[in-house]
């Protein structure tokens, strides 16, 4: 522990995080990179803060789609004054829709041309995007009730939880296509009845303002709200989290304090004490960045899982303040060369698409890549495509080269591109804009539409949350149809996400019917042939993305876990999802295992981990499982090329290594 007091010391005045210490927070958010922890500071400190405050009631709630919050608690019932949701988003939809759909029907019918028929497709599908929206003013709507003192959030990996802060900005939408709708009957009755007075359907779309202005409130109050970011000191840990805090300053939530986990003391054992070095020198860049009003807290690794009672009651006791140290010698590397056991064999050169899924901060990014450097190396005929769809890209970290939404060529056979999903949702809606127009301008001026086009021109903002990412994967499609790639290697979304996307090509599919159907019935008084001709390729690219991924021969998914218990239920939920789907799942990854070392921390560790890889095996005795141990940070293609080799076995190699 002495080693590390340039980087770990003791402070008189500040033990503790502020947010322990602050009784005025009521709503504390946890959030970072997937796999760093998130779900262990949001349960340890719910704990804590309900057992030092016995008098005040608390809610601990969890907004990722793949919720670990009660496997965390691993059994344990929280005392009395902390009651904890895993949240149920589809729920809250439920009980939304039931309350309010007639409202919106009627508001729409009341303001555009649309018939009740084609008002109903259109709520019904652009509703189901809105679940996590409408959980997430529950729990606003808990905090101004003051039902609890203080609600504690465990959120989605960092893409998904930017999305989650942003939501105001979608029920902004909402409101002006509502306020659009309405526009037509005010006017009306203005003048046929000489009415102005708000009435009921006023009066939702007011109460639905005054909701979006309080919860933009509630997050942007430094008394009442704190958002804590956690992070691991890696590379990618570094970047995503900068990248999440620049964004929590952009939309002004207040940080006070930053989570460092996991952090190694050095010692005797080569791979603490290289992991030590590392994560001083990650620690250092983090906070050259991050401004000096918010304060760094290290907590060291633990040999055992960190969940049920007594680990997390001990958690916090192992916070130490970071100190801003600035002389930090860059870290050393230990060698690749035994980092993988039992290799899986390469995939096929005949193989199409090949996707990297598991929990968030796994390592589905360094694998996706070292395992596009090798099969470029291995098959320099055939042209690859390493992309990403994760809303947190990290390709450019990974490959240490600026990736962005064109690919971007690496080697001869192999370029790169991380999926601009916003502009491609923004093209199509750039479609649909110029036909309006061109309609508009066409239509003889004796006709007052005025209304009806502010709410054609705003009908687009109905499209259901995840198409513009739909649209974003279909890209795919395109580069198969013009045969530029032979081979696509996906570096997924976290699990939650990428489940959620895997699931959304039917929800886009009956979206698209919908609007076919509005075309059809009204083609004469609103041609729009260049959006139609759009909306019937992404169609067409959807059917193909689909029978791609259900063809064992041309697609399959790599699932990648870590040796925890936590992970590896999730791995589960994956596993069964793709069999639900018909995807094929013929190898795990069972990554950033502890080699064996005369160590007592790493011996601790391994121990637990030899027993879940016990549990993988019992679970998928029919798929490959390939261990990989941990080591510094891969990146750059020298490193990845070099990972590959490790991982993969040439077809002709492959024997007695095979998993049973």
């Amino acid at each position: 522990m002495d080693n590390r007091k340039n980087a770990l010391e003791r402070s008189t005045s500040a033990r503790m995080p502020s947010f322990f210490d602050n009784t005025g927070i009521r709503l504390l958010l946890f959030g970072g990179k997937g796999g760093v922890g998130k779900t262990t500071c949001a349960t340890a400190s719910a704990l804590r803060m309900s057992l030092h405050a016995p008098h005040r009631s608390f809610l601990l709630v969890s907004t990722d789609p793949a919720h670990s919050v009660r496997d965390s608690l691993a059994g344990h019932v929280p005392a009395a004054n902390l009651q904890v949701l895993e949240l149920d988003a589809q729920k809250y939809l439920a009980e939304f829709r039931q309350k309010n759909l007639p409202l919106l029907r009627e508001i729409a019918v009341a303001g555009t041309f649309l018939d009740d028929e084609d008002i109903e497709q259109f709520l019904n599908l652009s509703l189901p995007g809105l679940d996590e929206l409408m959980a997430f003013f529950e729990i606003s709507s808990w905090v101004e009730s003051r039902r609890y003192d203080c609600i504690v959030v465990d959120t989605a990996p960092s893409g998904h939880t930017l999305r989650l802060l942003a939501m105001p900005q979608l029920i902004t939408r909402w409101l002006e296509i509502l306020e659009a709708l309405l526009a037509k009957r005010r006017y009306m009755r203005r003048v046929f009845s000489r009415d102005s007075a708000p009435d009921r359907l006023d009066e939702f779309v007011i109460q639905w303002k005054s909701s979006l202005q309080r919860t933009e409130a509630l997050l942007c109050d430094p008394g009442c709200t704190q958002f804590v970011p956690v992070t691991i000191a890696e590379p990618l840990g570094v970047y995503i989290t900068l990248e999440l805090l620049k964004d929590l300053s952009s939309r002004k939530i207040p940080v006070s304090d930053l989570i460092v986990n996991r952090l190694h003391f050095e010692n005797d054992c080569p791979i603490c004490s290289s992991g030590a070095s590392a994560e001083q020198f990650h620690i250092q860049q983090l906070l050259d960045a991050v401004d000096v009003s918010c304060s760094a807290w290290g907590i060291e690794l633990f040999a055992e899982e960190v969940c049920g009672q007594e680990p997390l009651s001990r958690f916090w006791n192992c916070v130490r303040p970071i100190s801003r140290s600035r002389v930090v010698a860059p870290p050393s590397l230990l060698p690749l060369s035994s980092s993988v056991e039992n290799a899986t064999v390469l995939p096929s050169s005949d193989m199409r698409f090949i996707l990297f899924a598991g929990k968030g901060g796994v390592g589905k990014t360094t694998l996706a890549c070292a395992t596009a450097v090798r099969m470029s190396r291995d098959f320099p005929d055939k042209r690859i495509l390493l992309f990403s769809t994760d809303p947190a890209h990290s390709l450019s970290a990974c490959l240490q080269a600026e990736i962005g939404p064109q690919p971007m060529s690496l080697y001869p056979c192999l370029n790169a591109m991380e999926i601009d999903a916003q502009a491609a949702f923004g093209s199509l809606k750039a479609r649909y804009a110029e036909d309006l127009r061109s309609f508009f301008e066409s239509v003889c001026s004796g006709f007052d539409l005025t209304f009806d086009r502010v709410v054609l021109e705003k009908i687009m903002d109905l499209a259901p949350p995840g198409l513009d990412e739909i649209m974003a994967l279909t890209r795919i499609t395109e580069f198969l149809a013009g045969n530029n790639y032979d081979i696509f290697v996906l570096d997924c979304a976290p699990t939650g996400h990428l489940l959620r996307l895997l699931e959304l090509p039917n929800l886009i599919n009956e979206w698209l019917k919908a609007f076919f159907n509005v075309f059809l019935k009204y083609e004469r008084i609103l041609p729009m042939p260049g959006f139609a001709e759009e909306l019937v390729q992404i169609s067409r690219n959807l059917k193909k993305l689909r029978e791609l991924l259900r063809n064992p021969h041309s697609s399959a998914l790599y699932a990648v876990s870590i040796p925890t218990a936590m992970a590896l239920e999730e791995t589960k939920d994956l596993v069964a999802a793709c069999e639900r789907m018909g995807i094929a799942v013929p190898v795990v990854f069972l990554n950033m295992m502890t080699p064996p070392v005369k160590c007592q921390l790493c011996s601790k560790l391994r121990q637990g981990e030899l027993l879940v890889e016990e549990g993988l095996r019992q679970l998928f005795p029919d798929k490959h499982r390939t261990l990989v141990y941990r080591q510094h940070e891969i990146a750059g293609l020298d490193q990845l090329e070099a990972m590959g080799r490790c991982l993969y076995q040439s077809a002709g190699e492959r024997g007695s290594g095979d998993a049973s």
